[in-house]
C-alpha cells in the first residue's frame, strides 16, 4: 500500500476578502425584494390582523442608511390622530 499523506486544516481560506466571507454566510437564508413588493403585502396583511405577523416580530431586516433616516423622522414627527 502506499503511503497516505495528512493534511493539517488551517481554517477558512484566508486568500477571499473577510467581507466576502462574512457577506456569504448572511445570505444563505435570504432573499432580496423591492421594497414596493413587500409594503403592499404587510399594509393588507396589518389591516387585516393576521396572526402570522407575530411570528415575524422580532426579526430583524437590514435597510439603507437613508430609508432608516426618513422612518426615524416620520417617527419622531408624525402626531397621533386624534
Amino acid at each position: 500500500m502506499g503511503m497516505r499523506k495528512l493534511r493539517v486544516y488551517n481554517g477558512p481560506n484566508l486568500d477571499q476578502p473577510t467581507a466576502s466571507l462574512l457577506r456569504e454566510s448572511m445570505h444563505a437564508n435570504t432573499v432580496t425584494m423591492k421594497l414596493g413588493e413587500i409594503l403592499p403585502l404587510l399594509a393588507d396583511a396589518v389591516a387585516s390582523s393576521r396572526t402570522w405577523l407575530s411570528d415575524f416580530a422580532a426579526d430583524e431586516i437590514t435597510v439603507s442608511s437613508d430609508l432608516h433616516d426618513v422612518l426615524h423622522a416620520y417617527r419622531h414627527f408624525r402626531r397621533p390622530v386624534a
